[in-house]
């Protein structure tokens, strides 16, 4: 029992604390990937401390699940979690956790699920206004060019990903500006973007008094499209991808005194335009090691009375 409430404050801890330090990190914008690396990191040892906490409570609280936890174990294991006296708080526990657990994979499962909904509707809605010519298959095409007054350009996800832009967009970008804005795109699909904003929604969705969570699915937007802006830069220059995301967003009004629904594209800009230094390769991979011990935490909280066991 007392492996189990260990658990539960670590992950619990560590869902209260990680938005607070890492809002006061002035690194992430440095390094967005390290940064998308890191909430990860937290993310799944925040799940991995529940997971071990509720398994431990149904083996304290069901000789059942007892018998399949512990099978291969020695006795002096078992007897090292003292598993027993408090079956009535741990079966509560258990059955508290699971009913977590179990409404996660419901809130991804709706998540995908309305994201393949959007997906084929504004698929369809491409071949209203793009038909396809004779002989040619749908999602043939990386590059879809669309009439419309209004600059944008997107990435459309899927098994053949495609990059949407309009003509008026196709007018304004100058140079290399459109390879520009392409790139941004592919760093997105490369990096499987969607499938980060996908999971860290569901679960702010789910849990929305987890502070963790909802700090999580901010942080995921904002943080891909710093990192698909690097992407862009390195292969661009900042100035070309900087003047691509002015050449897009200014008739939006994202750019004047007043708040306007997208803060962030000025904040990019500014970025872009006056890049700070990045961190150095020593302390990059310090914080990716770090990040990567963060889920080892619960391991260790678990599976340290076994082992001292065996000595």
């Amino acid at each position: 029992m007392l492996v189990s409430l260990a658990l539960l404050l670590l992950g619990a801890l560590a869902a209260v604390l990680t938005p607070r330090l890492m809002a006061r990190a002035r690194w992430p914008e440095r390094e967005p990937v390290v940064a998308l690396w890191v909430w990860q990191c937290v993310v799944a040892g925040v799940l991995l401390s529940f997971a071990l906490s509720m398994t431990f409570s149904a083996a304290a609280a069901w000789q059942a699940v007892r018998g399949h936890v512990f099978a291969p174990a020695p006795r002096a294991v078992v007897e090292a979690y003292a598993l027993g006296g408090h079956g009535r708080w741990s079966a509560a526990m258990a059955v508290l956790l699971a009913l977590g657990g179990v409404w996660s994979a419901v809130m991804l499962t709706r998540e995908i699920h309305r994201a393949q909904v959007r997906r084929r509707q504004r698929r369809a809605e491409l071949l209203v206004r793009a038909p396809l010519l004779p002989g040619e298959e749908p999602g043939s095409g990386r590059l879809v060019v669309l009439e419309g007054e209004r600059p944008d350009a997107w990435w459309l996800p899927g098994a053949a990903p495609q990059l949407v832009i309009t003509t008026t967009a196709l007018r304004r970008l100058k140079g290399r500006q459109l390879d520009a804005v392409l790139a941004h795109e592919q760093g997105h699909a490369n990096a499987r973007h969607d499938w980060l904003l996908h999971c860290s929604g569901a679960l702010a969705t789910g849990f929305p008094q987890v502070p963790v969570f909802a700090a999580f699915r901010d942080e995921m937007h904002r943080l891909v499209e710093l990192a698909a802006d690097d992407v862009a830069s390195k292969r661009f220059g900042r100035l070309t991808i900087a003047l691509a995301l002015v050449e897009l967003n200014e008739d939006r009004g994202v750019f004047g005194p007043c708040p306007a629904p997208d803060a962030q594209l000025p904040l990019r800009v500014n970025r872009l335009l006056t890049p700070a230094d990045r961190l150095t390769a020593g302390r990059r991979l310090r914080l990716t090691a770090a990040a990567a011990l963060v889920p080892v935490v619960p391991l260790l909280v678990a599976f340290i009375p076994g082992l001292s066991a065996l000595r």
